[in-house]
């Protein structure tokens, strides 16, 4: 059986245009919204603010953190932080994909390393994480439908790309 191997592996940081070295609070226009999550364990100082809440192993975490971050979210929202609203959505976005990911393997773990990365059997993982995905997903839908975080995200990419 052949295996598609993670993306990952041909990860080149130099063409990344998210850098740990930058504060995307003084420089915003450094900020690129990208596609899903990327960006979302780098960019500082939100990765800081954001991450320490981020949980999904019982589904009351997940509520508590979810909770958290979409407050935070809409913080960033009531001073037109737009990264941060952006970075908060993101981390509500990771939290249902990495939920169903240890849903679906056992420990989150997708391939394997040591054979090739062959891809692990699905169905293996921990059924209490579906539950957390959902209450993530939620969060994650509620953010993106925010009419202010919409008309903050469009004036984004027309001035910044």
């Amino acid at each position: 059986m052949s295996s598609k191997k993670p993306t990952y592996l041909n990860f080149n940081s130099a063409d990344y245009p998210w850098k740990p070295d930058i504060d995307y609070r003084k420089s915003p226009e450094k900020y690129r919204v990208g596609k899903g999550e990327q960006g979302v364990l780098i960019c500082e100082p939100y990765k800081s603010e954001i991450g320490r809440y981020w949980r999904f192993k019982t589904a009351d975490i997940a509520t508590e953190s979810s909770d958290k971050i979409y407050s935070l979210f809409l913080q960033y929202l009531d001073t037109a932080d737009f990264v941060g609203a952006d970075m908060a959505r993101k981390y509500l976005q990771m939290g249902f994909t990495r939920a169903r990911r240890y849903f679906n393997y056992k420990g989150g773990k997708k391939y394997d390393a040591e054979h090739d990365y062959e891809p692990l059997k699905r169905g293996t993982g921990d059924p209490e994480k579906a539950i957390a995905a959902d209450i993530f997903f939620k969060k994650w839908k509620e953010a993106e439908q925010n009419e202010i975080y919409t008309r903050l995200k469009k004036e984004w990419k027309e001035k910044y790309g």
